[in-house]
């Protein structure tokens, strides 16, 4: 308490002076309430989908103490990816992730990530996303009301199959298992394959009885169906990466200071490679316990299978941006 003040406070006597000095004393030590943003996750408290929230507040208490609570709403309690946005736009929800895939509604641009064979490695997708096209996405994402502070990772499609197949040339003339997706189709048809779309839940049993003789899959998807009971070898070849975005909505970054959105950015940058590590370790995970069973993984030249895909970019350019963008992407280093 300064001396002005307890000079005041001696020209008061009995409860008056009490009471003035406990308001004094509160004045002097109340702190505003925590602002509390609303997070959502569709996956339980276990997932990296929120465990990567649980560490952006962490590092947000650590750097800007007291200032933030966040809720997390976990299980998709507060519906899919697509609800998620829309109350992101609403102002019913602060912040999620999404995947760019879900994002195209808005950001039709994004289709270009969709794009097989463009990435080489985690390092590559950092190069780009924090480069110039990484930042022509951010400013899309702005003007439909999307704050992205920063993109992840969620992981990749691999080839797997009875036997081996190492390069572009060993797909021709086999029967592949793809998604029900256009893109998939016209994909492997490039190549020479024969796609045949099969549900999930008959895949294990085509590639049992030889209806199909190879499929992509993700690595723990790869060993949660047990496929690698009847489609043992695994190629890395990484032909699909699932992108996403760490998001907000722009009312919530632009009501913030500009030292909070300093430290929002650099907690994003932080937490979104915490959930890169994570998602990579789940993968990585899976794929242990597949070798375990026996299953191999077969080596390939990435830069082979890019040399086939040009036909293919070159025949859905005009869907994505056109050829530069692409060309962009893979030329990136």
């Amino acid at each position: 308490m300064s001396q002005e003040t307890k000079a005041g406070l001696r020209g008061l006597t009995g409860g008056a002076a009490i009471l003035a000095a406990a308001l004094t004393l509160t004045a002097g030590t109340a702190q505003a309430e925590p602002r509390t943003l609303t997070i959502t996750s569709l996956y339980s408290a276990d997932k990296p989908q929120t465990l990567v929230w649980v560490k952006f507040e962490e590092l947000l208490e650590e750097k800007l103490p007291g200032q933030f609570a966040i809720n997390i709403i976990t299980d998709g309690a507060l519906g899919g990816e697509k609800e998620e946005a829309e109350g992101i736009l609403l102002g019913s929800i602060s912040g999620s992730l999404s995947t760019i895939a879900n994002l195209t509604t808005w950001v039709p641009e994004g289709a270009l990530f969709d794009m097989p064979f463009m990435f080489r490695d985690q390092a590559h997708i950092d190069a780009v996303m924090n480069g110039p096209i990484g930042q022509d996405m951010k400013d899309l994402y702005r003007a439909q009301g999307f704050t992205v502070l920063d993109f992840i990772t969620y992981g990749s499609r691999n080839v797997i199959s009875k036997d081996p197949i190492g390069s572009p040339d060993d797909v021709k003339g086999k029967t592949m298992r793809v998604l029900p997706s256009q893109l998939h189709v016209d994909l492997w048809a490039s190549l020479g394959a024969n796609p045949t779309a099969v549900p999930i839940t008959e895949a294990y049993g085509a590639l049992e009885t030889g209806v199909v003789d190879y499929m992509d899959m993700t690595k723990s998807g790869f060993h949660a169906l047990k496929l690698f009971e009847v489609a043992p070898n695994l190629t890395e070849t990484n032909h699909i990466w699932s992108l996403g975005v760490m998001y907000f909505s722009n009312n919530v970054y632009n009501s913030l200071t500009d030292e909070q959105k300093a430290v929002f950015q650099e907690v994003a940058a932080e937490a979104s490679d915490y959930f890169d590590q994570l998602a990579a370790d789940e993968q990585d995970a899976s794929m242990e316990l597949t070798l375990a069973n026996g299953a191999a993984i077969i080596p390939t030249d990435i830069a082979a299978w890019q040399v086939a895909m040009e036909p293919f970019w070159q025949s859905y350019a005009e869907k994505v941006g056109g050829m530069d963008r692409i060309r962009a992407v893979v030329d990136t280093q």
